[in-house]
């Protein structure tokens, strides 16, 4: 999770109010009409900026894009142009000429002509191609001083110094635009990449994934033959009398057991990865670019909760945190409800996986000190409106509460509260919770009680 203090400037403008909004637009609207008089462009050069914008919405292919930036120099100011493309932190190449023929070296260095700056030398006037700061990140490498590339124009001597700006905001508007061509060039890539992957992780992981399940039924009927083969020689060792092979015996039946045990143990959580694997592998995710549901009806006690705490129990055990189930549920209770039942075990999956990294010792009854985590479920009565209920499903866990500015913020991406951002963590569990407690028309809430923090999440509900 990231510092809740060291945020973006720009992250204040998620907080803004609609009016809020609004203002600051209509300030900033104001602001360019000043600018636009001060430039005091003609007629025909701010016609040309429109034809521009037009035309590189209009034109498809890079190639095409660089004809559009080079012609408009030329038919206003009778200029032949040369682009340079940043490849690197320190290589400009060759992208395009306005003439036929072009003898530019198809590589420069950055330098004292090819940097940040407007610069002439001779008859070459050399403009920095900035791009738009707001989407750095979105590209390969963070480009020097924000700098995409160079346009390069001749003959420059004897232009106004009037005509010389123009062409400086003309480069600045041709950078915005190259820089949403490279980042939609990039996510192209990343799209195609995204569909190949998909089929590689069908192919190479879930399937391949299957075949445990065979495994596992071959292992299980080898230990069940295990334990008929103990049987019977425990039945003969009784019939011997003998008190060593009757103790030897037991201990046969013993590790038995335990082998028993453990595969039980390692095959519950196959059987969770395995879900989780098909879940949040699954196609349709990455072909839609979201989650996608699959919705079928469960039980949510059996299907999700009870696995899910089995999961983790001798997890709380190892750690010496008491984990129960509040008294108010009845372990019997059979809820029915229609969701996808991999993402909310995974929902789950993480508000277990935080209590166990988060949870505090507390005082309790005679100064004693306990770490507590306990889970429940309660129908909530009208809960998304008359006659709407919904079930909420809650983890508490013992300790200090949050440092939050209000409860949902704990719920933002990247988002780590002071008092906890030394323990591990990335920020996105409970994020994902929110996502996908959302996308089945619930809700999620945080709250600090009776030295407890709960965390809870309520989905709709329908009586049978």
């Amino acid at each position: 999770m990231n510092d809740p203090n060291n945020h973006d400037p720009n992250d204040n403008l998620l907080d803004l109010t609609d009016d809020e909004r609004l203002a600051l637009v209509v300030e900033r609207i104001e602001a360019k009409f000043l600018d636009y008089n001060g430039y005091d462009f003609s007629r025909r050069q701010n016609i040309a900026l429109n034809i521009f914008f037009e035309l590189s919405q209009e034109m498809r292919g890079r190639e095409m894009f660089y004809a559009v930036c080079m012609a408009i120099p030329h038919a206003l100011f009778d200029l032949e142009s040369t682009m340079y493309i940043l490849e690197d932190e320190e290589t400009f190449a060759l992208a395009a000429c306005s003439s036929g023929k072009c003898d530019k070296e198809s590589v420069q260095p950055w330098s004292d002509v090819m940097n940040h700056r407007l610069t002439i030398k001779g008859e070459d006037m050399y403009i920095p191609i900035r791009g738009n700061p707001e989407y750095n990140d979105m590209l390969t490498f963070e480009p020097p001083h924000n700098v995409l590339g160079c346009f390069v124009m001749r003959p420059s001597s004897g232009l106004p110094g009037h005509i010389r700006l123009f062409l400086e905001k003309y480069v600045n508007r041709v950078g915005y635009q190259l820089h949403h061509r490279i980042i939609r060039a990039r996510n192209r890539e990343h799209i195609a990449f995204i569909k190949s992957m998909v089929q590689d992780i069908g192919h190479n992981v879930i399937v391949p994934n299957m075949y445990f399940k065979l495994y596992f039924n071959r292992l299980k009927r080898k230990i069940e033959e295990l334990h008929l083969t103990t049987t019977t020689i425990l039945a003969e060792m009784n019939k011997a009398a003998d008190p060593e092979q009757i103790r030897e015996g037991n201990r046969l039946a013993q590790i038995v057991g335990g082998i028993e045990a453990q595969y039980q143990e390692i095959y519950s959580h196959y059987e969770s990865t395995s879900m989780f694997l098909e879940t949040l592998l699954r196609r349709q995710h990455f072909e839609e670019g979201r989650y996608v549901l699959d919705k079928r009806d469960v039980n949510l006690r059996t299907t999700v909760v009870d696995p899910m705490v089995e999961r983790f129990r001798h997890r709380f055990d190892e750690q010496d945190i008491r984990f129960s189930l509040a008294r108010e549920c009845a372990e019997d209770q059979v809820i029915r409800l229609t969701l996808d039942r991999g993402l909310i075990a995974q929902v789950l999956d993480n508000l277990l996986s935080n209590a166990l990294k988060y949870t505090e010792d507390t005082s309790v009854d005679g100064g004693r000190k306990e770490r507590h985590v306990s889970y429940g479920w309660k129908v909530v009565d009208d809960f998304f409106g008359p006659d709407k209920p919904g079930i909420r499903l809650w983890i508490a866990s013992t300790g200090n509460p949050l440092d939050l500015k209000e409860p949902l913020e704990v719920f933002k991406p990247g988002f780590r509260a002071k008092n906890v951002a030394s323990r591990p963590g990335t920020g996105h569990g409970l994020y994902f919770v929110r996502q996908v407690v959302e996308l089945h028309g619930g809700k999620v809430s945080y709250t600090h009680t009776d030295q407890r923090n709960v965390f809870s999440f309520v989905l709709p509900f329908e009586r049978s």
